[in-house]
């Protein structure tokens, strides 16, 4: 080979290399500034109410109130089970034990304090 077409082809190996890193930089700040913004907006909405989730990942509201068992179903992925396709199967969750929700109530409105 000559060397000048090594040359050539060393610089179009280093220009190619340093126009991906200023990329892959570029792109970690952008979405370094995004993720900025999104928790700064989430401060300022206010604080989130926790959700009652279970240790299954479910929400309250899919527990039966009765005998406190999950309802959903889950998948699995038949690369698990040695089949080909996915099977599912009733949540084996034996109840939720997360915080409980706290009951909303109705306090009646004094406005002119004649109510008493």
């Amino acid at each position: 080979m000559e060397p000048v077409s090594m040359v050539i082809g060393a610089t179009i190996a280093l220009g190619g290399f340093l126009f991906g890193r200023l990329m892959t930089q570029r792109q970690s700040r952008t979405a370094l500034e995004q993720q900025r913004r999104q928790e700064q907006a989430r401060v300022l909405s206010g604080p989130q109410n926790p959700q009652p989730l279970c240790g299954c990942g479910h929400h309250l509201v899919f527990h039966d109130q009765e005998t406190k068992r999950c309802q959903t179903q889950v998948v699995i992925p038949g690369r698990w089970t040695g089949q080909t396709s996915s099977t599912y199967r009733q949540c084996m969750c034996q109840g939720y034990r997360g915080p409980v929700p706290l009951d909303e109530y109705y306090a009646p409105d004094y406005l002119n304090g004649t109510d008493s």
